[in-house]
């Protein structure tokens, strides 16, 4: 059986992980952001794409980052919230059932708010 001291090492060891994904996320993201910024500019200047045979269109790559940004921005929320429930202490706690979640499930996904069985049965 577990104790306060394994418990603590498992917050510590997922505030840990949290923290750098949230930082490899906000990176991706300020990337992503830069690349739209780009291509924003590019058909902003009257570059003529639509009639490359060789490349995909600027609407194209503008909507593809447009979801990508989309994307990031949702896990940076799943991570924020995650994070506010290990502060609150309910950090491994199903939303669903109220019982604790695998230490392999939360490894595997940190962000996750649901055991195993629940999510199965969704």
């Amino acid at each position: 059986m577990p104790g306060t001291h394994d418990r603590v090492t498992e917050q510590q060891s997922a505030a840990e992980s949290l923290a750098a994904d949230r930082a490899d996320t906000l990176d991706r993201l300020a990337g992503l952001e830069r690349e739209r910024a780009a291509i924003i500019e590019s058909s902003a200047a009257g570059t003529d794409d639509e009639h490359d045979p060789e490349g995909a269109t600027l609407a194209f790559e503008r909507q593809h980052l447009a979801a990508l940004v989309s994307q990031a921005r949702r896990h940076l929320a799943q991570i924020d919230a995650a994070m506010l429930r290990l502060a609150e202490g309910t950090y491994g706690e199903c939303e669903n059932c109220g019982r604790p979640i695998s230490a392999a499930r939360l490894a595997a996904r940190p962000v996750t708010t649901s055991c195993i069985n629940c999510a199965s049965s969704r």
